[in-house]
């Protein structure tokens, strides 16, 4: 069974793409059952956050199951699969497994070393666990790249100083609010990044804070964190009349602030400038709201460019990070590699357990009347000199080689394992 990775990046589509493959709610389960479906996939995971998709699977022909992936996106989606050319990629083996454990310990972050995506993996993991989707082999490489990611953050200073998404937004809003004191702000949602730059808001000299959130009571909840008020969500367009800076991070299938919206905000604004940050993908916000004047909307993809600027610092931690990354390739290989042999190994054990029983009861019959301290000792004994016997063909079985199917075979014959002579 062999590990393969589908999926798109913010380095390799911009987020009107990447808002059309994204999974929600209810799409990341009927995508996940969706996956399970295909004749190809074993099992599988399904990554989908603001910034990439990627599906996680064990296959056993990774080709026929990447045009298989392919065209279940485009299905899904409703999306013509021409128009995914240049932006999938697909990864496997060895691979796909580097690029798993770079996922975890966010070496392919926009920001490298924030913390947010080895959470979020943790979340995809347990819930395509929770649905039986993952197996054996996925199981065991997403325990891996959570353990690997923690290594990583334990042997080097990676996440030291990392510049998150939540705090380039804020950067980007001084330059265009010189003073952010008497600045009303709006957070929109409650995703984790948006309340992190809230957090960066509040520092900077912002006072005034309204939280809108199709939960009311969890508006009311952050907003007494932040010594603000909330807004039920409905109310959330008239509000806006009186805000300077918007921040959104909502679960929204599409857009929740239109164009005419924002016309209508101007006008009661008399034009006063509004900034407006939307971290959310799908995206939530009109992008044609970008025409009107003295709106400044950025999304996601805009805060490259400040956080671009804190990665050339941090290039040596990465290259120790990518060090590490490879040692533990090799030992989840190793181990992948190893799986080939169980059937082997347990049937080996269990002949020599047979053969073990069968000559202690054919001496035991013959030596008569014996004690139980004797009797231990003589099973001792014996055990020992099985062990011994199978420890070094156990040992070969286990290691890494490229004529391991004829040392499996050549073992086989040689113990008389799955032969018709009442041994397994």
């Amino acid at each position: 069974m062999r590990v393969l990775v589908t999926g798109l990046n913010h380095k390799t589509a911009p987020v009107e793409v990447r808002e059309r493959l994204a999974f929600d709610g209810p799409g990341l389960e009927a995508g996940l059952k969706g996956l399970l479906r295909l004749s190809e996939v074993k099992g599988a995971m399904i990554l989908s956050t603001c910034n990439r998709v990627e599906i996680y699977a064990h296959v056993s022909d990774p080709d026929r199951a990447a045009a298989a992936m392919k065209a279940f996106l485009s299905e899904f989606h409703s999306i013509d699969a021409g128009s995914l050319e240049g932006s999938l990629y697909f990864y496997a083996d060895r691979d796909a497994i580097r690029h798993v454990f770079r996922v975890a310990s966010s070496l392919d972050s926009m920001v490298v070393g924030e913390p947010q995506i080895l959470g979020q993996l943790k979340d995809a993991f347990e819930f395509a666990l929770s649905r039986g989707a993952t197996g054996v082999i996925l199981n065991r490489l997403l325990k891996k790249a959570i353990s690997v990611a923690k290594r990583v953050r334990t042997e080097t200073r990676i996440a030291e100083n990392a510049v998150s998404i939540s705090y380039a937004a804020v950067e980007l809003t001084k330059k265009i609010f010189a003073d952010l004191e008497d600045k009303r702000f709006m957070l929109l949602g409650a995703g984790e990044m948006a309340e992190l730059a809230v957090r960066h808001l509040i520092k900077n000299g912002v006072k005034d804070v309204t939280v809108v959130n199709r939960t009311y009571e969890r508006g009311v909840e952050l907003a007494k964190e932040f010594c603000g008020r909330a807004v039920r969500f409905e109310d959330f367009i008239k509000e806006l009349v009186n805000t300077d800076i918007i921040i959104c991070s909502t679960g929204a299938p599409s857009y929740i602030l239109h164009k005419s919206d924002m016309q209508m905000i101007m006008r009661g604004r008399k034009n006063r400038a509004v900034f407006i940050i939307d971290i959310s993908v799908p995206r939530n916000i009109d992008p044609e709201i970008n025409q009107i004047d003295n709106v400044y909307l950025y999304d996601v993809d805009d805060l490259q460019g400040i956080v671009d600027s804190n990665v050339e610092g941090r290039k040596k931690e990465a290259e120790r990070a990518e060090a590490i990354i490879e040692e533990e390739i090799e030992k989840f290989l190793k181990w992948q590699t190893s799986l080939d042999s169980v059937p082997t190994i347990v049937e080996l054990r269990n002949r020599a357990e047979e053969i073990k029983q069968a000559e202690l009861e054919r001496l035991m019959n013959r030596l008569g009347n014996v004690d139980e301290r004797q009797r231990r000792a003589i099973e001792y004994a014996v055990s020992a000199v099985v062990n011994k016997l199978i420890h070094p063909p156990t040992v070969a079985l286990k290691e890494d080689t490229e004529d391991r199917d004829m040392l499996i075979a050549m073992i086989r014959r040689l113990y008389g394992i799955g032969e018709n002579n009442g041994s397994r």
